[in-house]
């Protein structure tokens, strides 16, 4: 699969009105894909889905 398959969707906790957002792909195989939804073309970051897991887990337990 090629980056522009990856199907973004808003995180969860990100506001409606204007805030920061962050956009998630997790569509891909062996990869999870993350962007500014604010500079869509300002750089992607990519995860593996282990990396990414950990990442929202450590996330979660911040909140």
């Amino acid at each position: 699969m090629e980056m522009t398959d990856a199907r973004w969707r808003t995180a969860t906790r990100s506001s409606n009105n204007g805030g920061n957002c962050v956009e998630v792909a997790d569509n891909l195989p062996g990869r999870v894909l993350v962007r500014d939804s604010k500079a869509r073309d300002g750089g992607t970051l990519a995860f593996t889905p282990t990396a990414w897991q950990a990442f929202v887990a450590r996330a979660r337990q911040r909140l």
